[in-house]
């Protein structure tokens, strides 16, 4: 059981972290959106990188390093584009979604709205370099480390997935109370426009100056 806690205790300290991946979550979260699907989808593309790289594809990352780079630039590009327009949602005040009627949630849970956040929570997921750094090469090389123990760790670092995921989706509806207004949440779309923003300078960074 200790390669389990080691896992779970690895897992939480690389995933308890401002990035876009936590900060979508967030807003669907205190938006009331969707939260099942997408808490489901980044547990579930967690538990699936850790078990490629405690299986050993962190060695591919390795031998070609040219695939984080291209990484890099398509998560750059997506996160690009979606802090302009969380900036944009700043700029016209759109951020009202906790003073709607019901019919009008209803109609927000529309299947198309639905595929839409499915879509970006796949992106931010998928195309974010740091998450085949952190799970699949820096967890897979760990858990080699523990010998037949790697499977318990990796399941340690599911849980840990499973675990925040749940509760920053579920727990950010408690926030509802400080965003109620336009103005709040022309601030928090002010907020993940630098936060996403940031994250892609980040990310070219190294790219161009080839560090």
């Amino acid at each position: 059981m200790l390669s389990f806690f080691a896992g779970l205790g690895l897992g939480l300290s690389l995933i308890i972290a401002i990035g876009a991946q936590n900060v979508f979550i967030l807003r669907q979260g205190i938006r009331r959106e969707h939260v099942l699907a997408v808490v489901v989808i980044c547990a579930l593309s967690d538990a699936v990188l850790i078990v490629v790289g405690v299986a050993g594809l962190g060695y591919l990352l390795e031998t070609m390093p040219w695939l984080v780079d291209v990484a890099r630039l398509l998560g750059a590009a997506f996160l690009l584009g979606y802090g302009l327009l969380a900036a944009r949602r700043a700029f016209r005040g759109e951020g009202e979604a906790l003073r709607v009627s019901d019919g009008e949630r209803a109609d927000a849970a529309s299947s198309s709205r639905l595929a839409s956040v499915i879509l970006t929570v796949l992106a931010l997921t998928w195309l974010n370099p740091h998450v085949y750094l952190d799970t699949v090469l820096m967890l897979g090389s760990i858990a080699a480390t523990h010998g037949d123990g790697r499977w318990l760790f990796a399941s340690g670092a599911v849980a840990a997935s499973i675990i925040w995921f749940s509760a920053l989706g579920y727990g950010a509806r408690y926030l509802g109370r400080w965003l109620n207004t336009p103005k709040a949440w022309r601030i928090l779309d002010g907020v993940i426009a630098v936060i996403m923003i940031g994250i892609a300078a980040s990310l070219v960074v190294p790219v161009v100056t080839g560090r």
